[in-house]
């Protein structure tokens, strides 16, 4: 969803709820890419664990990022994050994963593992073309997104509810926005946000 405009069209404190309507607009996508990104802050020693145990392949990563000796990529952690002790594990505190899956594979376990971090789901695809209304779908920019605790679509503050953003277009969509909300039953909220 490279430079999209995103409209927030939920918030909900019911994370369950976020991921439901999220998931029902994705049935509005013509085109849906087969990955999707997972992405999560762990905060704490039972957020590592939960989402370990959720997500047994996914890599962890320190927060901030600590720059590798040769490759100037970050450093992947290499703990085994469910036998590591409780002190070692809170030593390396927040970690974050950043995920592509296979899509419909990990989603239910993701958002159960879920604690207090900032988090989300992406789900890239493409809006149909409406010619009557003169919108055209983007595969580049459009999409949905479930923003756990928080109210931005990229990585900015923590908020105490969960907000679904749909992804239209580099330069936004009101009317097409207005009508992917209406079939959850919502209105658009707020102004449009830069997307991911």
């Amino acid at each position: 969803m490279g430079n999209s405009m995103a409209y927030a069209v939920l918030r909900t404190t019911d994370a369950a709820e976020a991921y439901a309507k999220g998931r029902r607009l994705c049935a509005f996508l013509e085109e849906r890419g087969d990955e999707i990104q997972l992405c999560a802050e762990l905060l704490t020693v039972a957020d590592v664990r939960r989402m370990a145990t959720a997500l047994p392949e996914a890599r962890f990563r320190k927060v901030p990022v600590r720059p590798a000796p040769a490759a100037g990529d970050g450093l992947w952690h290499e703990l085994d994050l469910m036998a590591a002790d409780d002190a070692i594990l809170t030593a390396e505190l927040p970690l974050t994963i950043m995920e592509d899956v296979r899509r419909w594979s990990a989603e239910e376990r993701f958002v159960q593992a879920l604690g207090l971090g900032y988090a989300a789901i992406d789900w890239c695809g493409r809006w149909p073309d409406e010619p009557e209304t003169d919108s055209y779908g983007t595969w580049s920019c459009d999409g949905v997104q479930v923003v756990f605790n928080g109210d931005n679509p990229q990585w900015s503050g923590w908020a105490a509810h969960h907000t679904v953003f749909v992804h239209v277009g580099k330069m936004g969509d009101l009317p097409r926005a207005r009508r992917l909300a209406a079939r959850i039953g919502s209105e658009v909220l707020g102004e449009p946000l830069l997307g991911r």
